[in-house]
C-alpha cells in the first residue's frame, strides 16, 4: 500500500525541509539523523564531544543524496546553542524540524545523593543537558518558525519519565518526566503560531550508551531480560524510535500537538501507566 507523503512521493516526506538533531552522531540521534536524511531532508547535526563520530554521520547523509552540517555544541550553555543555530541558518537558510535528543544518564538515588557530594554536581549535569538543553534549543529556532508560522519539535523523553524504573535512575527519571511535562506546555504555547511539539518515550533500546552502561559479561542477560518485559519479546532498536520521530515530524502528524508517543515494544510492567 502506497502511503502519500508531504512530496506526494513515499519517502521523501522532508524535501526541501531542514532539521537539526541534538546528540545526533550516535545511537538514537545518528538513526534520527539518518532517517530524516533519507526522507529528503538536510540535516544540522549535534555532537558535544565526539567529532569523528559526527563526521562519520555526515558522511553517510551524503552518500544518501543530500546535505549535512556537523555542529559542536553543549546544550547546556545557552550561549553555544544560539551559535550552533546561527550556523545551520547561515548554512541551509531555516530550520523546519528540531528534535531535542541529546541527554546523558548519571546513576543516583535520594540514598546515594544524601551520602556522596559530587552526585549534586551530577544532577546539575545531567538537568543542564536533558531539561536546560531542551529549553535553549527550543527558543533559538523559535523567532524563524514563528516567523513562518511552520515547525515540528519532537522531545526524545523516556518511558523512565514514566516512574517505573530500574534502581539508581532517579533523578534521570525525574529529568524525562520534565521533558514529558515541557512538551505538553510547549505545545500550548506554541500551538498559535503552528508549531507542532511532541514527544517520543523510548523503552530500552539497542545503542552504544547502553552498552557502556552496563558491564559486558552481564550485557546479554540485560538485554534478554528487557526483551522478556515486552509483549513483541524484543528490545528496541534505533531504528524503530527514528521511524516514530519521522512521523511525529513530517506533515501526516500537522493535527498531532502535546503527545507522548511511547515506543517500547509494548512493556508488559508499563502498560499501566503508559497509555
Amino acid at each position: 500500500m502506497t502511503t502519500r507523503t508531504d512530496s506526494g512521493n513515499p519517502g521523501r516526506r522532508f524535501r526541501g525541509k531542514v532539521a537539526l538533531v541534538t546528540g545526533g552522531s550516535r545511537g538514537i540521534g545518528r538513526a534520527v539523523s539518518l532517517r530524516l536524511a533519507q526522507e529528503g531532508a538536510r540535516v544540522g547535526i549535534n555532537f558535544v564531544s565526539n567529532e569523528p563520530a559526527a563526521a562519520e554521520t555526515v558522511e553517510q547523509v551524503h552518500q544518501l543524496g543530500t546535505e549535512a552540517e556537523a555542529v559542536q555544541a553543549d546544550v547546556s550553555d545557552r550561549a553555544a546553542v544560539q551559535a550552533m543555530v546561527d550556523r545551520i541558518l547561515e548554512r541551509f537558510s531555516r530550520i523546519d524540524v528540531l528534535v531535542n535528543n541529546a541527554a546523558i544518564v548519571l546513576d543516583s538515588d535520594l540514598t546515594s545523593y544524601a551520602s556522596d557530594a559530587n552526585l549534586e554536581r551530577d544532577l546539575d549535569a545531567m538537568w543542564g543537558v536533558n531539561v536546560r538543553g531542551i529549553i535553549n534549543c527550543t527558543r533559538a529556532v523559535l523567532p524563524q518558525m514563528r516567523k513562518r508560522r511552520s515547525g515540528s519539535i519532537v522531545n526524545i523523553a523516556s518511558i523512565a519519565g514514566f516512574g517505573n524504573i530500574s534502581p539508581l535512575r532517579t533523578f534521570y527519571s525525574a529529568t524525562k518526566a520534565a521533558v514529558m511535562n515541557l512538551t505538553k506546555r510547549f505545545a500550548l504555547e506554541l500551538g498559535p503560531d503552528n508549531i507542532n511539539v511532541n514527544s517520543v518515550a523510548p523503552g530500552l533500546v539497542r545503542t552504544d550508551l547502553v552498552v557502556q552502561l552496563t558491564p559486558p559479561d552481564e550485557l546479554e542477560r540485560v538485554i534478554e531480560e528487557f526483551a522478556g518485559r515486552s509483549v513483541l519479546g524484543r528490545v528496541g532498536e534505533p531504528d524503530d524510535i527514528a521511524a516514530a520521530v519521522a512521523y511525529l515530524a513530517s506533515s501526516e502528524a500537522r493535527f498531532v500537538t502535546g503527545q507522548i508517543l511511547t515506543v517500547d515494544g509494548g512493556r508488559m510492567d508499563y502498560l499501566s501507566s503508559s497509555g
